[in-house]
């Protein structure tokens, strides 16, 4: 059985040495290993190998034999011995090729898991691509190594943002895939839609209350109309109707792999915050001093 755990250890010579001889004592094989130094003290991510019916209790009580502090402990799968430079190798490929893939990523990449169903966490991270800003969550608190390297993922992907005209274009409402035919955008208070001749091709709706602080919103393309800025348009439009009733921020919630979402705030200009909670992307975007813009 399979278990990542972190420790807290104090920095000074033989300590590790300590917690590899407990381990062993108790059975357990130390297979896979990051050292994440501190001041004064060294985060230590193990990978281990247990005997079978060994759960949390029997981590806390071998790490405080070991005169260590247990930070997180979790059950994982054989993918996570994978050598950490040819994940980030991978990661940065990956990033390369499709950037708006990069909430996913970076959270895959650093072990985000899921916020606790109260909503609480140990620690977030927030990475800034452009104008937006990326959140992942998890129980165990980030290193400074870890803050290190997710800001060096997300300056990747800014420089390919900036540096690809080719993306700027597929995502911008002028570019290439623009269609031929105008679409109209027609408003209530509290829904926009896109309007092409008589057809409805997608709408952004606003909640009739606010929730945590944030007007809910929900928003919808039809297929054959993706990729041609409408989402843009229609974010955009949305925020001047939430602004107009008085909000603060707009709040999108939609799955974990949804590649449109990090282009679609960032086409928008607006200062938006994403944030990684389980299989769910949630996206704030601050409305209370937007500027409308039309057309």
């Amino acid at each position: 059985m399979l278990w990542k755990m972190r420790i807290n250890l104090a920095d000074r010579p033989g300590s590790l040495s300590v917690v590899a001889r407990c381990c062993g004592d108790a059975g357990v094989n130390i297979v896979g290993m990051q050292v994440f130094p501190g001041l004064g003290s060294v985060t230590d991510e193990l990978v281990v190998d247990t005997p079978d019916g060994w759960e949390l209790a029997d981590l806390r009580a071998l790490a405080a034999e070991a005169g260590a502090d247990l930070v997180d402990a979790h059950r994982c799968r054989d993918e996570v011995l994978l050598d950490q430079a040819t994940r980030h190798v991978e990661a940065a490929r990956t990033i390369l090729d499709d950037p708006a893939r990069f909430p996913e990523v970076v959270a895959e990449l650093l072990d985000a898991e899921p916020e606790p169903i109260d909503g609480t966490t140990a620690d977030s991270l927030d990475l800034l691509v452009g104008d937006v800003v990326v959140q992942v969550h998890r129980a165990a608190p980030f290193t400074a190594t870890e803050h290190a390297r997710g800001a060096t993922i997300a300056a990747l992907v800014s420089d390919v943002l900036r540096r690809d005209a080719s993306y700027a274009a597929r995502v911008s409402p002028d570019g290439p895939g623009a269609p031929t035919v105008t679409p109209e955008l027609v408003s209530d208070t509290h829904e926009v839609s896109v309007v092409v001749g008589s057809v409805v091709v997608g709408r952004a709706a606003l909640g009739e209350t606010t929730v945590d602080g944030a007007r809910p919103l929900v928003l919808e393309i039809d297929s054959s109309w993706r990729r041609r800025g409408l989402g843009t348009r229609l974010l955009r439009e949305a925020a001047r109707l939430s602004a107009a009733l008085g909000d603060a921020e707009l709040g999108l919630v939609t799955t974990a792999d949804n590649r449109a979402v990090l282009p679609l705030v960032l086409g928008s200009g607006l200062r938006g915050r994403i944030r990684l909670s389980g299989a769910e992307l949630h996206v704030r975007v601050p409305v209370r001093d937007f500027t409308p813009t039309r057309g």
